[in-house]
């Protein structure tokens, strides 16, 4: 294309780009308010107009320009106040005629652009490499920033179960949210940053997300890994139209998932894409340039990578640690997930059986056993649909395998051992099969020396039986080998519970010896016990809990 072409295509442009712009600044002109402040601002003084135009009700107060929900307003009682006017937002099909009209008018100006150009060539060309660039990058600047559009929120708090001390840390948020003013009057700073610390599964997400539907304002929503950029300078303008679109919404509330992905500690590894990006958020966040009416959220589970300058005070002030539920909280996220199916179990019973689940896991065992239940052709969640798909869900679908008596035999001593191990010291387990134990380890917030060691004990117990038995070693232990040697090296270093209050390596291994010594003396008094276990796991291929006590207790 010659340059004179370029120079008027750069112009048009430019022109485009500026009516676009000036179209968003004026929607958001408006300041977005909730229901609580409306009725505060209009209780003495009433806007002389308002109309009402898509999801929002827009008014007039004191020369300022303010919207305010339409669903939390009730507009036959406002109407009654205030001359409202009622301009309904246009639908799909009209803006997908006006971006067509609008299209179809660039093209018809360009074409004349052209012919014109062509017979009036101009005389001077000097600088018009530079006008095209001018127009190139406002044309983007422009289309960016509208392209960035805030996410709508429909979960409260009352779909969130098992979160009540992080509800409680953000209640005060909310209402900052809400009434400003409140706060602002008595000089009161609200943290700049909040950072969700937590496994993956326990809710991080929702949470932010009941945030931003509870406190009804624009919810932007970004991933950490959204910022990476293969370009030096794209992550850090990324940051910059987000936090600049934010504060055209003002109150609003930003939210960087996993953001350990772009706030990674500086040095090491040298990456200047990503340094440049976080040195921007860094900026954004606290650099001379105020953010106020913005919430920064951030959520991650490997808080330890972060760089501390985007953990300190005046950045992300603010830490909420976000553990996996406890057995009451399980129950409560059962039944939040239960509301709209119909169940026939006992909440407390499931939960139970459900130690070390996230609320995302829990979420997925009901839709799976609904699944189930399905499969069965029953309208009803029962327990056995619970069961069949627990494993499942944890652990996923694993190839059968088919194996020989021998085989069979050593995995039903395996697993005989440790059930019996688990009834004798009081751990719990649902059901043993010959490929799972189905042990679940009492909550508590304090673990004493014996009930670590009884762990210990239990995880040992195969390799115990199978060297009284068979005088032999097999490699199936694996996984109860690491575990030992997890909750060991907890003891001596992590709880002094080793010979000395600083314990040294020896120790574990000692505490490792004396644990599955212990068992192999225990069956040397009990083998036959063990052995009638062992018979009935082969024959049944599953035992439940009440069944290995009737062995135990001499019924057959």
């Amino acid at each position: 294309m010659p340059k004179s072409k370029i120079l008027y295509f750069g112009i048009f442009a430019i022109l485009i780009a500026c009516a676009i712009f000036v179209v968003a600044l004026l929607q958001e002109k408006a300041t977005l308010i909730s229901a609580v402040h409306l009725k505060e601002i209009t209780a003495y003084n009433l806007p002389a107009r308002a109309k009402v135009k898509g999801a929002y009700l827009y008014f007039w107060l004191d020369g300022k320009a303010y919207k305010v929900a339409r669903e939390s307003v009730n507009l036959q009682e406002f109407g009654e106040k205030v001359p409202l006017e009622i301009q309904e937002e246009a639908s799909y099909f009209d803006k997908i005629l006006e971006i067509a009209i609008v299209l179809m008018a660039f093209f018809l100006i360009l074409a004349f652009l052209s012919k014109f150009l062509s017979k009036n060539p101009p005389k001077e060309e000097t600088k018009l490499p530079r006008q095209k660039q001018m127009g190139k990058l406002l044309a983007e600047d422009a289309f960016d920033l509208y392209r960035i559009q805030p996410i709508t929120s429909c979960v409260t708090f009352d779909d969130v179960a098992g979160i009540s001390e992080a509800k409680e840390e953000l209640e005060e948020i909310i209402d900052y949210l809400k009434s400003p003013k409140k706060y602002q009057d008595f000089g009161i700073r609200l943290p700049k940053g909040v950072l969700l610390i937590g496994p993956p599964g326990v809710g991080k997400t929702l949470i932010v997300k009941a945030l931003a539907g509870e406190a009804g304002v624009p919810f932007f929503y970004q991933s950490g890994a959204s910022f990476v950029q293969i370009y030096v300078g794209m992550g850090a303008k990324k940051v910059h139209d987000l936090f600049t679109k934010a504060k055209l919404n003002t109150p609003s509330i930003i939210f960087i998932d996993e953001i350990d992905a772009v706030g990674k500690a500086r040095g090491g590894m040298r990456n200047d894409e990503r340094e440049t990006t976080l040195n921007q958020l860094l900026t954004e966040m606290d650099g001379f340039e105020e953010s106020n009416g913005i919430i920064v959220i951030g959520a991650t589970n490997n808080i330890e990578s972060m760089d501390e300058a985007l953990l300190r005070s005046g950045r992300f002030d603010r830490r909420i640690f976000i553990e996996l539920p406890n057995l009451q909280e399980r129950i409560k996220i059962l039944k939040v997930h239960t509301r709209d199916k119909k169940c026939d179990f006992d909440y407390e019973e499931v939960a139970k059986l459900c130690v070390g689940f996230s609320g995302a896991a829990l979420a997925s065992l009901i839709n799976e056993s609904a699944l189930c239940a399905i499969k069965r052709n029953s309208p009803i969640i029962q327990k056995e649909d619970i069961l069949n798909v627990r494993d499942k869900v944890i652990v996923g679908v694993k190839k059968r395998l088919s194996f020989d008596e021998k085989e069979k035999e050593i995995l039903a001593l395996y697993q005989a051992a440790k059930a019996f191990s688990a009834y004798w010291l009081g751990i719990p387990f649902e059901k043993v099969t010959l490929m799972n134990d189905g042990l679940k380890y009492i909550e508590k917030e304090f673990l004493g020396k014996n009930d670590l060691e009884n762990q210990i004990k239990v995880h040992l117990s195969g390799i115990a039986a199978l060297e009284l038995v068979y005088q032999e070693r097999y490699s199936h232990s694996k996984e109860d080998l690491r575990q030992s040697k997890i909750i060991a090296n907890k003891m001596v270093e992590s709880y002094g519970m080793g010979e000395l209050l600083f314990g040294k390596a020896d120790d574990i291994a000692k505490i490792l010896e004396e644990c599955k010594n212990e068992r192999y003396g225990f069956f040397q008094n009990y083998q036959s016990y063990l052995l009638g276990i062992r018979a009935k796991l082969l024959t049944q291929e599953k035992l439940e809990y009440e069944e290995i006590g009737e062995i135990i207790n001499g019924v057959f």
